[in-house]
Order: C-alpha cells, then structure tokens, then sequence
C-alpha cells in the first residue's frame, strides 16, 4: 500500500507543478514610461541649507539640567568635608560605630549626587536623538548637548574619583 503511494507521488507532485505555469497575460517587465522621467537632483555646487540653531526651549532645557548639576555639586562639595572625616575617624578598623558612621556619611555623599546623574542622563538620552537626526558637525542642537554634556560628565567623574578614595580608604 505504501508503496502504491510511493509511486504515484512523482506523478501528483508533476500535476501539481504544470497547474502553477498555466499561460496567461503576465506584465511587461520593459521600462515604463514614468520610469523614464530624469530625476530630480540638488545642485551639486549649491552648499547645502544651514540647520536653525537651538530652539530656545531647548536651550532651556539644557540651562536646567545644567543648572541641576551644579547643585548637585555643590551639595557634593558641603558633604564631601563630613564624609572625609567620618572616614579618617574609622581608620583602618572595618567594624564598630566609627566605620559605620563612615559608612553612612560615604553613602550620603554619593545620594547627594544623584541630581547630577540624573542630568547626565537626560543629557546622554537628548544627545543621542539629536544625533540620530543629523550628524553632529551639522546639528547645532547637538553640539550645544554635547558641550553641556561633557560639563556635567566633568562634574561626575571628580565626584566618582573622590567617592573611589573615600571607599579605598575604608576598605570596600
């Protein structure tokens, strides 16, 4: 029986094959006329258009994130003087009250710069799409991102080298 089917398979599959081909109208696959229209190229002397500047509520939005960060840092900066004595208090012991002060003033400190994270975060995001949307040498929005984020990514990285001290020094 299966054998049967076997061999009348080649036959079915040979139907099947010659019902797909049937003759007809098919399309011309010659250039149409529309196709043979001359496109439209820019000059290629004319310097191409000048992008706007930033828009002034862009412009705003970076004095605020800015501005967020510099507060932030100078939060940093006030408790940056409490935290290095707390940690010079603990020494070198990894236990009891001093090292646990220590530690409470470390962690405080590095919440007193989320602000500023939070910033650079923002500014990374509006850095990206800016940069998506043009390149950077053309985009003046991102240029002016980008310089107010490399100001913010200053401020951080001093924040994360002191906090990398202060840790080092307790141990951690």
């Amino acid at each position: 029986m299966i054998r049967a089917k076997v061999r009348l398979l080649p036959l079915f599959l040979g139907a099947g094959l010659a019902a797909c081909s049937s003759a007809g109208h098919y399309p011309s696959l010659a250039v149409r006329p529309v196709e043979r229209a001359t496109p439209v190229t820019p000059d290629a002397d004319a310097p191409p258009a000048p992008l706007p500047p930033a828009s002034a509520d862009l412009t705003t939005r970076i004095d605020g994130l800015l501005a967020a960060a510099r507060q932030a840092d100078g939060q940093f900066a006030a408790r940056r003087a409490a935290a290095e004595r707390a940690v010079s208090a603990a020494g070198s012991a990894r236990s009891g009250d001093a090292w646990l002060t220590a530690q409470a003033a470390v962690s405080a400190l590095q919440a007193s710069r989320d602000p500023a994270i939070a910033a650079l975060g923002e500014l990374d995001t509006m850095y990206a799409d800016a940069r998506d949307a043009a390149p950077v040498e053309e985009s003046p929005s991102a240029r002016s991102i980008g310089a107010a984020r490399e100001q913010v990514q200053t401020l951080v990285a001093a924040q994360d080298d002191a906090i990398a001290r202060l840790d080092g020094r307790l141990g951690n």
